[in-house]
């Protein structure tokens, strides 16, 4: 047995401990992944995996986004590249990936065929959202930085983790799931701005659950694949970094740190969103405004005068300027093309300017405001920054109104704070 291994699988098989902090953070990120999904719906990548699903007319044992159901590890499917199809969905930092989309439709499905109660799903859902990124650490950047997609790979194990859960593995059952998993995961950066990358996110899902039921029925892996000199990390660019990803497993929940997406782009112009809001810019007043950024952020998401929708979502002049001109960034139907062609965005966009600066880190933002009346104002916002738990809520079910509307969002947020049956949660993807 290896070290690794054996210290995921205890972890993911044996008794927590929560705080009051982790549990309404993790309903929080289910609140906002549904919010998300029905959301995307529509959009077609969608449109196209529901259609390949629906088509196959097989078992409807759990329910999709949109309607209507599929077999298991279709439905994992289809949720999972549904509610990451608009990248409005939570990051984690600590690993560049995105927990929720991996792993919760994997559990939903898991837990709604094997009719559990919203309180299993919620706890075996943070089990397996915490695996992925203390496996993602594992990884490390260079795994990341060698063109895998974090949010496929760690989180088709968080996924099958969660999955062995609900359905009751032991320690060994754990072993043989995440090495099952090593041969499955997969995901490739590649994909980035094509219907491929959240296609990934469903992919993950999808192999978590098929791993855990091939595991439940006596399928015998090598249990060791995660480690040794043909497993995952080894073939896969992964730093093995034992120590920072096992520490304080079990009495620290690195999933609480979670970030929630706040406005409808990139993540990458979040920071410099956040420090707008707390400059309170509005365009009458601006003269000129500096950006200053992480440099990876300069090729990711500073194109300086996109004109399409897609390509606003990937543009810090372009965000900001929205931003002062009153549209409101947490929407995605504010990211258009005519929004872009707007003659006071464009003017506005040409009087920001962006720069690097590798003194900040790679959630931080700084931005600088000249008042035409000379005054200057300068705001500094860390995505990492402490926010408390009732702003975390307001801001999170704020978001879910404008989403899916008020009565929904109360609706799901009342059945997760109160509990009830997971099958009348997965009723409410539908809309």
């Amino acid at each position: 047995m290896t070290d690794f291994t054996t210290s995921l699988a205890a972890f993911a098989a044996g008794p927590i401990t929560t705080t009051l902090q982790t549990r309404v953070v993790t309903s929080l990120s289910v609140l906002d992944w549904i919010a998300v999904g029905r959301a995307g719906v529509d959009e077609p990548v969608s449109r196209t995996v529901r259609y390949l699903m629906l088509g196959e007319e097989g078992a409807e044992q759990a329910r999709l986004f949109g309607g209507g159901g599929a077999p298991l590890r279709g439905a994992a499917l289809v949720n999972g590249t549904v509610s990451h199809a608009l990248d409005y969905d939570d990051t984690h930092f600590a690993h560049i990936g995105h927990p929720s989309v991996a792993v919760l439709p994997a559990a939903l499905a898991i837990s709604e065929w094997d009719d559990r109660i919203l309180v299993d799903f919620l706890e075996a859902a943070l089990v397996g959202m915490e695996t992925s990124i203390r496996i993602g650490l594992w990884l490390g950047r260079d795994h990341y930085q060698a063109g895998f997609h974090q949010t496929a790979t760690s989180g088709a194990f968080g996924a099958a983790v969660a999955a062995g859960r609900i359905l009751g593995f032991d320690v060994e059952q754990m072993r043989k799931v995440l090495g099952l998993t090593a041969t499955r995961a997969a995901g490739l950066k590649a994909q980035f701005g094509t219907m491929g990358k959240p296609y990934n996110a469903g992919l993950a899902a999808s192999a978590g659950v098929e791993a855990a039921l091939l595991v439940a029925s006596g399928f015998d892996p090598n249990s060791d694949a995660l480690e040794g000199s043909y497993g995952f990390g080894a073939t896969h660019k992964g730093q093995s970094d034992i120590a920072a990803s096992l520490d304080g497993l079990g009495a620290e929940w690195l999933f609480e740190s979670v970030s929630h997406k706040f406005h409808a782009c990139c993540h990458g112009l979040h920071a410099a969103l956040e420090a707008a809001r707390d400059l309170d810019i509005a365009e009458p007043e601006v003269a000129e405004i500096k950006i200053k950024t992480h440099p990876r952020w300069m090729s990711v998401c500073n194109q300086t005068s996109p004109t399409t929708g897609l390509g606003a979502k990937f543009s810090y002049r372009t965000v900001i300027a929205m931003q002062a001109l009153g549209y409101d960034t947490a929407l995605p139907g504010s990211y258009s093309d005519n929004i872009c062609a707007d003659p006071r965005l464009v003017s506005l966009r040409d009087r920001i300017s962006v720069e690097a600066d590798d003194s900040l880190s790679e959630t931080q933002a700084q931005l600088t405001l000249l008042r035409r009346d000379g005054a200057r104002r300068e705001a500094t916002h860390d995505l990492l920054a402490p926010m408390t738990l009732s702003d975390r809520e307001d801001r999170v079910r704020g978001k879910a109104n404008k989403l899916i509307g008020a009565e929904d969002a109360d609706a799901i947020w009342s059945m997760l704070r109160t509990g009830g049956r997971v099958r009348d949660l997965s009723a409410l993807l539908a809309g």
